[in-house]
């Protein structure tokens, strides 16, 4: 019999996950999905995501069980497997993932207000970024303070994400058609592509829509962090597996059922928050002022909690001698300063640069989710090498299918994106160096191969963007 232990409830571990999971991606993803692909091909595309999540759910939920030495977060698979330089790409590319999705943060956040305040109508104009510029300093010092997400502004934020989304549900279902929804259910229509929409086959409509299905899983990664608190670890892969199908019953709901109320030229065309706008157009304005209200506040509170988390991946990663110990140095109210200040500079660059591109939000969630594909590739990798040298081949399969979807989401939908991510990598590899001379470590030949691969795609990337095969607008 498993031994019971003082810890978090089945119940309670299912909404600490499902709430960890739910970000500002669900209130946008309703337009981004409309625009990529019709209800047959986006369907089948949530069939593929799905399947390729779930296996990275259970590869960490096996790991989390045989490896429970690892406590650096799931780069630290990354590093057992495949060493410091591993780890470092491994933590980089979710340092990254996670500034950045601040940066989709702020834009969804800039455009909430623009429905109250016209002065920030986009979330993209300068007054826009200005204000984002502040909130993002704000919550850094309060976060550099040791201000960080209580219990009871969680719980705030939960509320005002998980309500306005029940309503949304309940309206789609009271609004919907059958007839609407079926009447270009594989996208065959000749005249999309004049409606903002992409024609082509079913496959290519897929494809379009994996980048935003992709950023609305990220986070998922944190069920097997939270398991580790449950009473059993029989609990635990229960929750995880039933916090991950909750997740993908929501998400499926929210992006589909809106194809039913209105035509999918009219919801590629939706603003953002697509489901304020949804709901504007469906019930009137009250829709669009309770999403928004709810959307503003949910983007506050989660903001706060993903401003520490860029730093504490770094502090992690210089724990373990992969990054510089200036990383992961704190302060005398335990947060890592020096992490902290260097990530609201760069956001605040990029923020700036949103200046100059058409589509900030799409952009920036884009690039967040190219990057943390390095870090769940890690994960089925890990997995694989793991259940090999143990014969746990069922196990190895379920690293296998992980780590070949996180290669097809690269190659088949992301590669643009994963290019220009490897350009950060750049000055990354010389924070690496810095932390092999400080820990007097030499970079292998192996170590040197990998970053010149890295660094050849960087400059190949730096090349398509200046003759314009990669856009950036």
């Amino acid at each position: 019999m498993e031994e019971q232990k003082k810890g978090i409830g089945k119940g309670e571990l299912i909404a600490l996950i499902v709430s960890s999971c739910i970000g500002t991606g669900i209130f946008g993803i309703t337009s981004d999905v409309a625009a990529a692909a019709a209800p047959g091909p986006a369907l089948l595309a949530w069939i593929f995501v799905g399947i390729g999540f779930l296996m990275l759910v259970l590869s960490l939920n096996n790991l989390s069980e045989k490896r429970p030495d690892l406590t650096s977060g799931i780069f630290s698979y990354a590093g057992a497997g495949f060493g410091p330089l591993g780890e470092f790409i491994s933590g980089w590319s979710y340092w990254l993932s996670a500034w950045l999705g601040n940066i989709a943060f702020a834009t969804m956040l800039m455009s909430s207000i623009g429905t109250f305040f016209p002065t920030f109508k986009g979330g993209q104009n300068l007054p826009s970024i200005i204000v984002a510029i502040i909130f993002c300093w704000l919550l850094t010092i309060l976060v550099n303070n040791g201000v960080e997400s209580a219990s009871f502004v969680n719980m705030i934020g939960t509320i005002c994400k998980v309500l306005p989304l029940v309503i949304f549900i309940i309206m789609m279902v009271v609004c919907f058609k059958a007839g609407m929804f079926t009447a270009d259910f594989w996208g065959r229509v000749a005249d999309n592509a004049s409606k903002g929409t992409t024609t082509g086959s079913v496959w290519e409509q897929m494809k379009g829509t994996l980048m935003t299905l992709i950023w609305v899983f990220i986070g998922v990664e944190g069920a097997s962090v939270m398991a580790s608190r449950a009473k059993s670890l029989t609990a635990a892969r229960e929750a995880s597996l039933v916090s991950f199908g909750i997740l993908v019953v929501i998400y499926v709901l929210i992006s589909i059922l809106p194809y039913g109320a209105l035509t999918r030229a009219e919801l590629a065309g939706m603003g953002q928050p697509a489901i304020g706008h949804v709901l504007q157009a469906t019930v009137g304005n009250w829709g669009s002022i309770l999403i928004n209200v709810g959307l503003i506040i949910s983007t506050i509170v989660s903001w706060l909690s993903w401003t520490m988390l860029p730093a504490e991946t770094t502090m992690l990663v210089a724990d373990d001698k992969a990054m510089p110990s200036v990383w992961g140095k704190v302060n005398a109210k335990k947060a890592p300063t020096a992490s902290l200040m260097i990530t609201a500079v760069l956001q605040t660059i990029f923020l700036f640069s949103l200046l100059f591109t058409d589509k900030a939000y799409e952009f920036a969630y884009s690039l967040c989710s190219a990057a943390i594909l390095f870090s769940y590739l890690f994960v089925g990798l890990y997995q694989m090498k793991y259940s090999s040298a143990h014969q746990e081949w069922g196990q190895f399969t379920i690293g296998l299918l992980s780590a070949a979807f996180m290669f097809a989401c690269m190659f088949l939908a992301g590669w643009q994106e994963v290019l220009l991510v490897s350009i950060s990598f750049i000055p990354g590899f010389y924070i690496y160096y810095l932390a092999c001379k400080e820990n007097a470590r030499k970079v292998t030949t192996a170590e040197k191969w990998t970053m010149a691969l890295i660094l050849i795609l960087s400059i190949v990337a730096i090349w398509l963007v200046a003759n314009g095969t990669i856009a950036i607008s």
